[in-house]
C-alpha cells in the first residue's frame, strides 16, 4: 500500500482524469465528465500546493462534490426549454379550462365527454347527458370536470 501511496501526485491525477474521460465516452450519461474535471483540478492543485496523498484524496473528494453540484445546476437550467408545441404528446392537458357537453351522463362520479373524435372518461359530480361541464384537471388519462 505504501508503494501505491508513493505513486500519487499530479501525474496520477492526470491519469485518473483521462481514465474518467474515457469512461465518459464509453458509458451513457453525463456524470464521469465532472469527476474527470475534479481529478484534473486536483492535479493542478497538487502542482501548486504539493499535497500529501491524504490532501490529494480530500481535495478530489471536495472538488468532486463541488463539480457534481455545479453540473446539477447546469443540467437543470438547460432543461427549461420552450416549445412551440407545449402539449405535444400530452393532448389532454390542452383540454383544461375548456367547456364540453357530456356525451354520457355522469353517474356515481364517472361519465364521458367527446372531444373532437375521441371519448374521454371524466370524473365529477353527477350530471345528465348533454350538460355542459368544464375540464378543471387531469388524473392520469381521466379528466376532472365541474358542471358549468
Amino acid at each position: 500500500m505504501n508503494e501505491f501511496l508513493a505513486m500519487t501526485g499530479p501525474w496520477f491525477w492526470w491519469i485518473v482524469a483521462g481514465t474518467l474521460l474515457l469512461a465518459e465516452m464509453a458509458l451513457p450519461g453525463f456524470f464521469m465528465l465532472w469527476l474527470a474535471v475534479a481529478a484534473a483540478l486536483t492535479a493542478i492543485a497538487d502542482l501548486i500546493f504539493h499535497f500529501s496523498w491524504m490532501g490529494e484524496v480530500l481535495s478530489f473528494a471536495v472538488l468532486s462534490m463541488l463539480s457534481v453540484l455545479a453540473s446539477w445546476r447546469f443540467v437543470m437550467n438547460s432543461r427549461t426549454t420552450t416549445s412551440d408545441s407545449p402539449h405535444l404528446n400530452r393532448k389532454h392537458s390542452s383540454f383544461v379550462g375548456k367547456t364540453y357537453a357530456l356525451n354520457t351522463a355522469i353517474t356515481q362520479g364517472s361519465g364521458k365527454i367527446k372531444v373532437e373524435d375521441t371519448l374521454w372518461d371524466v370524473d365529477g359530480e353527477d350530471a345528465e347527458a348533454g350538460a355542459r361541464v368544464k375540464v378543471v384537471g387531469i388524473d392520469g388519462l381521466r379528466l376532472r370536470v365541474e358542471r358549468v
